[in-house]
């Protein structure tokens, strides 16, 4: 019996073994196959650190190789949640150290996770404050930040990146294919706790971003920007743009606008500020639309430069509307209807054209389309057809109104009657390079359509020179060097759609030297007062840009030991 109870007693204890057996052998066979894949992935993710590594991104340079937009290396601040002990301690500090919102780091230091941004990019000050807090679950990661040396210079025209080191405006924006590079990874083994060892799975290196090479000169946007400022602010101006451009090429040279703001803290700038009003805004140009005018008067051989107009005296009716002169003329030649800007002589000029053949020539200048000039956000303008005009629209569009332009139209409708007739492509980018600085594309001049013969131009530029002689455009005029341009006073509108008596849109567009062109200019000022002519509160501008510029091409001779010199280091300040 004893015997019996014993072999039963051992068969169940084998039966339990082998049931357990079984079980063991059931659960290995279902961890092996079918939950293989979340093990592993769960084990690399515990014993693998995967660390994407970023690319530099590429340096942007002004058109003589002086860096505009660079890289540095910064400390970024991250958090390992579950090992900072004392957090409440932890969390005030670091809102006071770095600015931050209480109830934001409690959020993020409170969280159960790995690894947390708590802020990105941070001083070298903080860097140091915040290590001296010795606190274990803190650490630091070196990431690249963009830095822009010349602060204000060119804000518009560069844009900046966010971040990530991703273009968000100008340029930046533009060609961020070009400039971010590719990112690379590597794959680093950790220990049981989580600590890095130097041994890699697998590595891919970054791939850099190309650099940028622009036609802008970093002196001579120095001299524009520096000479918008000062009309900007002693004409108390809404707005204003100076923009300098080679004629003959759509190089543009200089692009600066006001208000501006610092690129290295273009977080905080207001949005005013950001806007590139050279492209993005369109205003109706007044006077220095005549320009267009006269050239397709002249190259439709409906005028001669002798041939007289009556002025009507200063006051002129023209269906419902009556047109005024800035100052009564009586008989005036074709010449001196430009020179004088004489309202009712343009309009004159225009019926004999019609309204046809004017608008043929206001879309060969390129108004109501784009020019394809690489910055964001450029705007056609406005430039109705003739079917859409009213019974005055043959006295209002040639002298500028009716019409929506930008000051990048007005530079290069200049530049087509300083290059002889052709109307250039405006362009901002030179050539891309990579680390090397081996050339990978380069942009070259682009004509977009002849507009009108060389002769006609060259009867305009000596109408234009005589702007500047005798004319209104007297404040332009350079001692010893020949000076070509046109005056603009035009009235803004108000909300009622009435032009305002008190609110004026102030240019001025011309180009030097007159015989040899190496600079076209325009320069634009936005509601400026008490003074608002043109010619007395832009042409002086364009004179300093002029003088100043073409003294730093050695054109002019220079009256000053070391003025190139100066304006280099002025510039790099």
């Amino acid at each position: 019996m004893y015997i019996k109870d014993y072999s039963r007693r051992l068969g169940a204890i084998f039966f339990c073994f082998l049931l357990l057996l079984s079980l063991l052998i059931g659960r290995l066979f279902y961890i092996q196959f079918f939950k293989y894949a979340y093990l592993k992935n769960l084990a690399d993710k515990q014993h693998n650190l995967f660390v994407e590594l970023e690319p530099r991104r590429g340096t942007i340079f002004d058109r003589r190789l002086r860096p505009q937009a660079i890289n540095i290396a910064v400390d970024s601040l991250y958090a390992v949640p579950k090992d900072i002990k004392n957090k409440e301690e932890i969390i005030a500090k670091l809102a006071a150290l770095l600015k931050l919102d209480y109830a934001y780091l409690k959020n993020r230091i409170y969280r159960d996770k790995s690894f947390i941004w708590i802020a990105r990019k941070i001083s070298n000050e903080q860097v140091s404050q915040i290590k001296a807090l010795d606190c274990k679950g803190l650490g630091f990661i070196k990431e690249s930040k963009r830095c822009y040396p010349n602060g204000y210079l060119a804000s518009q025209l560069m844009g900046f990146v966010g971040m990530d080191n991703v273009g968000l405006e100008g340029v930046e924006l533009l060609y961020d294919s070009d400039l971010k590079g590719q990112s690379g990874w590597a794959v680093f083994l950790r220990d049981a706790r989580q600590k890095k060892i130097d041994l890699s799975q697998g590595l891919v290196l970054p791939k850099d971003g190309y650099s940028l090479v622009l036609t802008i000169d970093e002196v001579i946007q120095y001299i524009a920007e520096r000479e918008l400022d000062n009309i900007y602010k002693t004409y108390h101006a809404k707005q204003g743009t100076i923009i300098v451009i080679d004629p003959h090429t759509g190089e543009i040279l200089a692009l600066a606008n006001k208000p501006s703001f610092d690129l290295n803290d273009a977080a905080k700038a207001d949005p005013e500020a950001r806007r590139d009003h050279a492209v993005c805004d369109l205003f109706e140009p007044g006077s220095v639309f005549k320009i267009v005018t006269a050239a397709a008067a002249l190259e439709e051989g409906k005028v001669t430069e002798e041939e007289k107009f009556f002025c009507e005296n200063g006051s002129y009716r023209m269906a419902s509307h009556v047109l005024h002169d800035h100052r009564p003329h009586g008989w005036l030649t074709f010449r001196e209807v430009i020179q004088q800007s004489s309202n009712i002589g343009t309009s004159k000029v225009a019926q004999k054209l019609g309204p046809s053949i004017l608008y043929k020539y206001i879309k060969l200048f390129g108004f109501g389309s784009t020019l394809g000039v690489d910055l964001p956000g450029e705007i056609p303008g406005m430039a109705k057809p003739p079917r859409f005009w009213s019974s005055t629209s043959i006295g209002a569009v040639p002298m500028g109104q009716e019409v929506g332009v930008t000051a990048l139209q007005l530079a290069a409708a200049i530049s087509v009657v300083a290059n002889g007739g052709l109307l250039m492509k405006p362009y901002i980018a030179r050539e891309i390079q990579d680390k090397y600085g081996e050339t990978i594309k380069d942009f070259s001049p682009e004509l977009i359509n002849k507009v009108i013969s060389l002769d006609t131009a060259q009867r305009l530029k000596e109408i234009l020179v005589g702007v500047t002689e005798t004319g209104t455009g007297k404040l332009a005029a350079i001692e010893g060097v020949r000076v070509a341009g046109k005056t603009g006073t035009a009235q803004k509108l108000e909300a009622n759609g009435a032009y305002s008596h008190n609110k004026f849109v102030a240019s001025f567009i011309g180009f030097a030297p007159a015989d040899d062109p190496l600079i076209a200019v325009c320069v634009i000022l936005d509601s400026p007062h008490p003074y608002y002519f043109g010619g007395v509160v832009c042409a002086p501008a364009f004179k300093k840009v002029a003088t100043d510029v073409l003294k730093y091409l050695e054109v002019m001779p220079l009256e000053k030991p070391h003025f190139k010199e100066n304006l280099v280091a002025d510039a790099a300040r």
